[in-house]
Parts: structure tokens; C-alpha cells; sequence
């Protein structure tokens, strides 16, 4: 499997001999050389299925990757929870597995603000500021955007922090990186900033003399580090073959590499009834982000 690989496919379906891992990517050269060695441990391991050969396909957005799982070009994807859930809702792809990244099976978003803030909680936060990662966060934009409309606080997009929002809004804007958001709050350029709290402990993200000055003022429930998903269509003995292997790559010496490789994945779990339920919670908050929000 070469570099021919991460070139568009311009073919309908591809052949049902071959499993095709995909992976939304603004860098294709490095996510393919992460992904290829779990592929070439999996692929091997599907031949009593008809599994004889595996591709990586590469998408730039969700919505080119909803179109390849719609069209059968894509098999297998490797997401964060929201990002998930949007492929879910726009292509019908379904949850295989839960994947722990780092030994972390889950995490939560932290909303802070400065020590001398006189927010106290998501509702004081009307009419004032807050720092986001990306539309494409689930930590740092799709669960607080979630918890600020459940919490009566509607979020409008701001062009620059010093805008103001309206008085019954609270205004967000993109500061594309953990540290740029604690960096926001602590100079105050926005009143308060989010995070997950994997980044609010890691003096990378939130340096120790920034996090002495700040004040948590909210956690969400914990959510999904990562998902494996499937394409809604795929062959039912493939997608359990699938899962097998993956399940049992998690205690194989063999594996551990190409897991580590894998977005430091240390261990694939299926999905229990707790998931589904924060996971439909998660996709009913998009769908209203999207209609309230966007």
C-alpha cells in the first residue's frame, strides 16, 4: 500500500475485498503514516471474511466524509466524539467501539475564569466572553456550546474579542489553541475560556502560574475520548470481524506499536449502555447547535 493511497478515488464503491480506513485530515502524510500500521496488523486478521487487501482514504472535512461513508468508499473511521456523532447524523455511520487514548477513556470540558471573576456560574456568563478551540473541538466548542444553550445561555460567534454581545448572549470566539485560551482569560481578553480537563492539567496548555490565578466554574459530564465508526452498511460479518480484532489487539504484545501509533491508543472497549446514552446526548446537543447556533 504506497502514497497512491492518499490520493482522491474518483471510482464509486470499492471492491468488497478491501477495507478502507479513513480519516478526516488537514495533514495527510503524517495521519497516514499513524494509521497504516493498525490497518496492516487488522487486515490480515479479516481474510476468513473476504478482507484481503486495506486502503486509506483521506477526507479534508466531515461533510466530504459523510459522502464517502454514504458512497461505500469508506469502511472504518477513527474520530472524537463529536466529529462522530456528525457522521452519525450525516452519513449514518454507527458507533463500533469506545478507543482510549493515553489510558483515557473519557473526558470532560472545564469551564474557567479568573480568580477575581465575578462570574460564578454558566449563567453569569450573559453578555459577556469566552474562548473556544475550533468548530471541530468536542471539548472546546460542541459540549459547552451544548451546555450553555441547555443552561438558558445562547452562544453567538464574535469577528474579534473586543466585540461586544448582545446583553442575553454570550459571545465566543476561536482561539485555535488550549494555550492561547488560558492565555485569553489570564490577560483578560475574554471573561471566561474552555477546555477538557486533560488540558486544564497540562502545564502546556495551562501553564501552572495561569492555573494558581483561575477558577473553574463548571465541568460536563465525561464524554468519549474517541469512537471507532463503521459506515452503516457494511457487511455485518465484516463490521463484527472488525470489532473482534480490534478488541483483541488491546491485549496483543504484537499490537502495541501500531496502537501507539494510532493517536496513542491503548485500548478499544465497546460501547455500554452509559455511552449510548451521552453519545445520543451529544448528538441531539449538535443537531441543535446547528439549528440555534450556526
Amino acid at each position: 500500500m504506497g502514497l497512491a493511497a492518499l490520493q482522491p478515488v474518483t471510482c464509486g464503491a470499492v471492491e468488497r475485498s478491501v477495507l478502507v480506513l479513513g480519516r478526516i485530515s488537514d495533514d495527510p502524510k503524517s495521519h497516514y503514516d499513524q494509521l497504516k500500521p493498525l490497518l496492516d496488523y487488522v487486515v490480515p486478521r479479516m481474510r476468513e471474511v473476504g478482507i484481503v487487501e486495506g486502503r486509506i482514504l483521506m477526507a479534508k472535512d466531515a461533510q466530504q466524509m459523510g459522502s464517502y461513508l454514504r458512497r461505500g468508499r469508506v469502511d472504518w473511521v477513527t474520530e472524537t466524539a463529536g466529529t462522530a456523532m456528525a457522521l452519525q447524523q450525516r452519513a449514518g455511520a454507527r458507533p463500533l467501539l469506545l478507543t482510549e487514548r493515553s489510558g483515557v477513556g473519557a473526558y470532560e470540558s472545564v469551564f474557567f475564569v479568573r480568580r477575581d471573576s465575578p462570574v460564578g456560574d454558566l449563567e453569569d456568563l450573559k453578555g459577556r466572553t469566552v474562548a473556544l478551540q475550533s468548530a471541530l473541538s468536542t471539548s472546546a466548542y460542541l459540549v459547552p456550546a451544548m451546555e450553555l444553550l441547555e443552561h438558558g445561555v445562547k452562544p453567538e460567534i464574535l469577528l474579534t474579542p473586543s466585540d461586544v454581545p448582545a446583553a442575553d448572549t454570550v459571545g465566543y470566539v476561536f482561539a485555535r489553541t488550549e494555550l492561547n485560551i488560558s492565555t485569553y482569560v489570564h490577560k483578560r481578553v475574554v471573561d471566561a475560556g474552555v477546555i477538557s480537563n486533560l488540558d486544564w492539567m497540562d502545564d502546556r496548555s495551562m501553564p501552572p502560574a495561569f492555573r494558581n490565578d483561575m477558577r473553574v466554574i463548571f465541568r460536563s459530564e465525561p464524554m468519549p475520548r474517541a469512537l471507532e465508526m463503521v459506515r452503516g452498511d457494511l457487511d455485518p460479518a465484516v463490521r463484527e470481524r472488525l470489532q473482534r480484532v480490534l478488541l483483541e489487539a488491546s491485549r496483543d504484545p504484537v499490537a502495541g506499536p501500531a496502537l501507539a501509533k494510532f493517536f496513542g491508543t491503548t485500548g478499544f472497549h465497546p460501547v455500554d449502555a452509559e455511552s449510548q446514552r451521552v453519545l445520543e446526548r451529544l448528538r441531539n446537543g449538535l443537531a441543535r447547535i446547528r439549528l440555534e447556533v450556526e
